[in-house]
């Protein structure tokens, strides 16, 4: 587990061109200890407060199901300490998914009929805590917020994704920092993520 983290704590790094300047800790848990001290919804794999807990009860070796659910994590260490805490969730668990090998493929065509149904939920929607969602919801929120990470990445590249959390790192709106850096607002942004989904996964 430990080379798997450093090997994943390199790519990041390499990715977002930033080095976290204080130490992560990851800590393993037995499934009833990890429901017990995080007091997580059912549907939260790991949970990442300052440290990376995870559930590993049973564990005889490191799955590649466990890679990516570390790396994920990782992830959301390595932007916590790069924004000093202010990136919204949606960007976090964006981030972390793309970062982890997610893409949109399976999810495209239901997000596209949500988006057509005028049932889609704005990002402004998606900043805070989705801790209190059920699990529907926070499947489509992630769903979501991946298809916009990934376009902005697919389209302007890495770069942009490490000005926006710059700037939101100085204090930065979230869609300030997305103005500034795309020249779209989170209307044009999810615009543009919709047309994305369409050219790329077809409809």
């Amino acid at each position: 587990m430990l080379r798997t983290l450093e090997t994943h704590f390199s790519a990041i790094e390499s990715e977002l061109n930033f080095t976290p300047p204080d130490p992560i800790g990851v800590i393993l848990y037995t499934e009833q200890a990890f429901a017990d001290i995080t007091r997580a919804p059912g549907w939260v794999g790991a949970l990442n407060d300052g440290r990376i807990r995870v559930p590993v009860q049973g564990l005889k070796r490191l799955t590649p199901e466990l890679s990516r659910v570390l790396e994920h994590e990782l992830t959301h260490s390595f932007i916590q300490q790069k924004t000093h805490g202010r990136a919204p969730t949606w960007i976090q668990e964006g981030l972390a998914q793309w970062m982890e090998g997610k893409r949109s493929g399976e999810n495209a065509s239901v997000l596209l009929q949500v988006y057509d149904e005028k049932q889609a939920l704005s990002l402004g929607q998606l900043e805070g805590s989705w801790m209190s969602m059920p699990s529907d919801l926070a499947a489509y929120a992630y769903a979501w917020a991946l298809a916009n990470i990934e376009c902005i990445i697919q389209t302007d590249g890495m770069s942009d994704v490490e000005r926006i959390l710059g700037l939101v790192a100085e204090g930065s709106s979230t869609e300030v920092a997305i103005r500034e850096t795309l020249h779209d607002g989170y209307d044009d942004l999810t615009l543009s993520t919709v047309n994305y989904l369409k050219k790329t996964y077809g409809r």
